[in-house]
């Protein structure tokens, strides 16, 4: 009898063991009217947890509607999508119920979606603990503690009319981990701030991140929230397109930099999405050339559209292929 050979990398599907977030070629079609919209078109994701991440993209790229599933306010056409180990696309409704209530917090980039208006910064923070099993003092206590972290501790028996934007931000971002969530959705938390009041909420943020190690997605048009972060995804067309990596750096006077450096995305079937500046510089559409070099991928236009030899740009002739 011979024996199975090991599966390559290629071979071995991620699985919701593999990190906070897994979107193993997720997909999600709109239909109605006769109209087909593919929101998201094979989408490959991992965050780790314990990561602060940052998710960009033009409207109608997709991310809403990844941030949506995430959330389990909405689900998968195709595809799978895990969160704490968890497969979104298997719950049931109770379960999806369960999972909002338990595993993920979300903050809304409206500040009146966020906070009931009618009760105090404290009372939204015990509301949704009221739910589980923690002891009337736990709650009290873990509130207090919330918006203490938050740094609007004297908020704490104000109602929304009687903050800030970025106060009432800070509160939400208090409810929204009150009951100990693995993961914190923020869909454009600083979008109806000053730049100033937009880096206090942002802070929070990177506090609960840091000193409460909840994993974070932050979608954003701000790039001073964006260029704060150790990795920013760009999504277009209903797939990852590109990554920033931050990374910093002290020099040998000890003052410490950040550089960042973009990356596009490879997904498992071997597809890159090239940046649109790029292509339209370099007039590329259709299709284009590789040439393998020591150590990378030359991607070359297509020469036939404008030369009639086959030598890449600044390049020598070369030989026929066979």
């Amino acid at each position: 009898m011979t024996e199975r050979a090991a599966p390559t990398p290629d071979d071995q599907l991620p699985t919701g063991s593999d990190g906070m977030i897994v979107c193993d070629r997720l997909v999600r079609i709109y239909s109605g009217e006769g109209i087909e919209v593919q929101a998201l078109q094979g989408l490959d994701l991992l965050i780790a947890p314990g990561d602060l991440t940052a998710l960009i993209g033009a409207a109608g790229s997709g991310k809403s509607t990844l941030i949506n599933i995430l959330a389990g306010l909405d689900t998968p056409t195709a595809g799978k999508a895990w969160v704490a180990g968890q497969d979104l696309g298997a719950m049931t409704a109770q379960e999806r119920l369960a999972y909002r209530r338990s595993t993920v917090g979300f903050v809304w980039q409206q500040t009146s979606r966020n906070l009931l208006p009618y009760m105090t910064a404290r009372q939204n923070v015990l509301l949704p603990m009221r739910l589980g099993l923690m002891g009337r003092r736990e709650r009290q206590r873990r509130a207090d503690s919330l918006l203490g972290t938050m740094g609007i501790a004297y908020c704490a028996d104000r109602t929304p009319d009687r903050m800030s934007g970025g106060e009432q931000q800070r509160a939400a971002i208090a409810t929204a981990l009150a009951n100990e969530p693995k993961l914190l959705l923020a869909d454009e938390p600083t979008g109806e701030l000053d730049s100033s009041t937009a880096q206090d909420v942002f802070s929070a943020l990177q506090t609960a991140n840091t000193e409460l190690g909840v994993t974070m997605l932050v979608v954003t048009h701000d790039s001073a929230v964006s260029s704060q972060v150790r990795r920013t995804i760009a999504i277009r067309d209903g797939k990852i397109s590109s990554e920033t990596i931050r990374h910093a750096a002290t020099d040998e006077r000890g003052e410490t930099t950040l550089h960042a450096r973009e990356y596009a995305t490879l997904d498992r079937a071997g597809r890159v999405q090239l940046p649109r500046k790029m292509i339209r510089r370099l007039g590329m559409r259709n299709r284009v050339e590789l040439q393998e070099e020591p150590g990378h991928i030359g991607v070359w236009p297509d020469q036939a559209l404008g030369h009639t030899t086959d030598e890449a740009p600044g390049q020598a002739p070369r030989q026929e292929r066979e």
